[in-house]
């Protein structure tokens, strides 16, 4: 038999669904990271992403016997997390808060760095103040390249909607850059 990471989905799902707790985390190791940085453009904080991420695990696990396997466990697992990052911001339990990026890139310019951190700081602060429905489809398609059928699953939403919330949340997001001084973005 083979390790369980060289095992294909299905296999893992089905052992899961068996009550596998090792092809569980086989799955969790997979798709944390990605799970994660839907998660993080979407709050904008890192500590309140790990929670979601977490909470869509459980979630998934606890929920894994009503997942239809012909879907892709990625749409479902993706589709969890933006729900729940999307009641965490009605609910209005937390205020954004962002990262400070001070990391500097090994043998890059600090002088460079340390604009390109705070650009990619003003960007999380403008998709911060983008309302959710023109937020998620621009984490889920610059952050996570999805398509736009892959969106349109995860956010329950028309394909045409899903392009229309695109091109306004840009439209949104370059207004708000510009206010913010950030000018050459597209």
């Amino acid at each position: 038999m083979p390790a369980k990471s060289q095992m294909d989905e299905l296999e893992l799902l089905q052992q899961a669904l068996a009550g596998d707790l090792e092809a569980w985390g086989e799955m969790v190791t997979r798709y944390k990271r990605a799970v994660f940085g839907i998660a993080l453009g979407i709050l904008g904080n890192p500590a309140d992403a790990e929670d979601a991420t977490q909470d869509a695990f459980i979630r998934a696990y606890e929920n894994l016997r009503r997942y239809d396997l012909r879907r892709r466990f990625s749409t479902w697992i993706f589709t969890i997390v933006s729900n729940i990052c999307k009641n965490r911001l009605r609910q209005e339990r937390f205020t954004s808060r962002l990262e400070d990026e001070t990391q500097v890139p090994g043998g890059a310019d600090p002088a460079m760095a340390a604009v390109e951190a705070e650009r990619g700081r003003l960007i999380k602060e403008a998709l911060s103040e983008l309302d959710f429905k023109y937020r998620a489809p621009l984490v889920l398609r610059y952050y996570s390249e999805l398509d736009y059928q892959e969106i349109a699953q995860i956010l329950g939403l028309p394909e045409g909607t899903v392009k229309t919330h695109l091109h306004r949340g840009k439209a949104e997001l370059k207004k708000i850059l510009e206010r913010k001084g950030v000018r050459g973005y597209e």
